[in-house]
């Protein structure tokens, strides 16, 4: 700080100068002139002045309009991808921050590792913050082994997690769960906010959930339900994501209210596949609003200064102020949000549309997020499906039960069934979970996942010889997913970083995830996002009836219809 204000007394010269910019100022509203000095990552002046110092980079920024750096306020930054890879991807168009989910951490790592791994991102030019998870939103057999007191406790305590929740365990807080409420109430204590996850929640359930102390809520679908939690006082996140791509359903409902009051509104892409990143992050979002008629001031405030002020970062993010961090979008018209120039921490990441080299790589292997090398393996002996119940698709998430009417001991199973066998095995070979899915192929010899909600090996298909080859192709890519179809294999996405994540640039990413969706629609299935449906296979914060550790589970009634099958 002394330091900074030695650069305004000409003691110390800044490291660059944004000469005549015209920036938006998102406390005033107001587009104004001013000269930017910045020394390293921070913002020390905005005004009239040039510096009395010289030997610093002078960028003359006449014709161009300077807006902060977008936030993304609730990112799963591993949906295929790993979060470095996403952070410098979403940074080339202009998103600079970051606040992600911790859940692959808890899973994969302990603490110690976990922190010091955090401790690493915050040496990245991208803005990284993260959230503390309360549950782990599948069935699992310890979660009491990650999520516990002294855990959560340690996590809330990081500097880097600004955020408790997302609470998809919520009915267990409203059942009377005090532990839950416990670590609720110590995040408030840390005046760390808590999100929400209420699909579908009436009034009366919002309402309780506001007793409980909860802040934000991203999981309306309407804007009658955005309006409901405006008016008990929530943020609300706007949702634009591969599996809810809401936001412009939501702007024009609102808007058609009459409705001018943005300021506890949010804009979310809730950790989107990969092909839904690859025109970026959130200028898509600010593109939709300002296509919807959002006034152009409270649209780039949605994605960033209002995200900043709810997370209380915003001494630190969302606008172009002394001492914040010199995040700065460069833009060619205020109308376009898509940058031609980047900073980020007052590095470029773009300059004049020439992408910038990435400062930084990790050593995965340091924190024991390597290939997958099963010490096991998987046999006919585990291909033997013989229960009565198998889990329907009612879209891509939603799945129900169905009485199994076809016979599922043989081999195979015909073409003209709609039923495919479903596997889920422990990653460690110890148990193992059979049943059947109809609704998402009924060729496909087999698709097979490291990828998952739990961090265990799906498989799904019509054909027990090509699971058997999908598993020997797993094995020896150190993890991914294959998709294999009569003795052939179509297509193989390594996931070298745990079996979860992808080790390479997110446009090879990109290109790999659309040609799986080629194939799979061409082998029935017929909704819009696989890699969604492969992962909330297990997630039993979702209707109807789920595949977890524990077995087949009735969601509703909390009940383990056919429990796991020790190998």
């Amino acid at each position: 700080m002394r330091k900074h204000v030695a650069v305004l007394d000409g003691q110390v010269a800044p490291t660059l100068v944004l000469k005549q910019a015209t920036y938006l100022n998102v406390h005033t509203k107001q587009w104004l002139q001013a000269n930017i000095w910045i020394y390293e990552d921070r913002i020390v002046y905005v005004g009239e002045d040039m510096p009395m110092q010289q030997g610093y980079e002078v960028v003359d920024c006449q014709n161009q309009y300077l807006v902060p750096g977008y936030m993304e306020p609730h990112a799963h930054p591993f949906q295929l991808y790993n979060p470095l890879e996403l952070a410098w991807h979403a940074a080339k168009f202009g998103t600079t921050t970051l606040v992600n989910d911790n859940l692959l951490w808890v899973f994969y790592l302990n603490k110690k590792k976990a922190f010091s791994l955090l401790d690493e991102f915050n040496h990245f030019p991208v803005s990284m913050y993260w959230w503390s998870r309360f549950d782990s939103q599948t069935a699992l057999k310890d979660e009491q082994m990650l999520f516990n007191t002294e855990d959560v406790f340690d996590w809330l305590d990081h500097p880097s997690v600004v955020q408790g929740g997302e609470l998809t365990s919520w009915p267990r807080l409203l059942e009377g769960d005090d532990i839950l409420l416990y670590w609720i109430q110590r995040a408030k204590r840390l005046g760390k906010p808590i999100e929400g996850h209420f699909p579908g929640a009436s009034e009366r359930t919002l309402t309780k959930m506001k007793l409980f102390g909860i802040n934000s809520d991203h999981e309306a679908m309407t804007g009658k339900e955005v309006m409901k939690r405006l008016e008990l006082g929530y943020q609300v996140g706007l949702r634009y994501s591969s599996i809810r791509p809401d936001l412009p359903k939501i702007l024009e409902e609102l808007l058609a209210t009459d409705f001018r009051v943005f300021d506890q509104l949010m804009m979310t892409t809730d950790g989107a596949t990969p092909a839904f990143y690859e025109a970026g992050m959130m200028n898509q979002c600010i593109e939709i609003a300002l296509e919807k008629g959002v006034p152009l001031e409270d649209a780039y405030r949605m994605a960033s200064y209002n995200a900043a002020a709810h997370l209380l970062l915003d001494e630190k993010l969302g606008s172009i102020a002394p001492g914040r961090i010199a995040n700065i979008n460069f833009l060619e018209k205020k109308e376009n949000p898509h940058p031609i120039s980047v900073l980020a921490k007052g590095k470029w990441i773009v300059k004049a549309g020439k992408e910038q080299p990435m400062p930084m790589q990790l050593d995965w292997s340091h924190y024991d997020i390597e290939p997958l090398v099963p010490d096991w393996d998987l046999t006919m002996e585990d291909l033997q499906f013989s229960t009565p119940i198998g889990l329907e698709m009612v879209n891509d998430v939603i799945i129900k039960p169905y009485p199994i009417e076809t016979d599922i001991t043989p081999e195979e199973i015909p073409e003209e069934k709609e039923d495919a066998f479903l596997l889920l095995i422990d990653r460690h070979g110890k148990w193992r979970v059979n049943s059947t899915l109809k609704g998402f192929t009924n060729q496909l010899g087999t698709i097979a996942s490291t990828y998952s909600t739990t961090g265990d090996f799906i498989f799904i298909g019509k054909r027990k010889s090509d699971m058997l080859l999908a598993w020997d192709r797993l094995k020896k890519m150190g993890g991914g997913i294959v998709i294999v179809n009569q003795g052939e294999v179509l297509l193989e996405i390594p996931l070298k970083l745990g079996g979860v994540m992808y080790d390479g640039k997110l446009s090879d990413l990109i290109e790999l995830e659309k040609e799986l969706r080629q194939i799979l629609s061409q082998y029935g299935y017929t909704y819009g996002d696989p890699i969604y449906s492969i992962f909330f296979l297990s997630s039993t914060h979702l209707p109807y009836i789920r595949i977890a550790q524990k077995g087949v589970i009735d969601v509703l009634k909390k009940e383990v219809l056919f429990p796991a099958t020790m190998r």
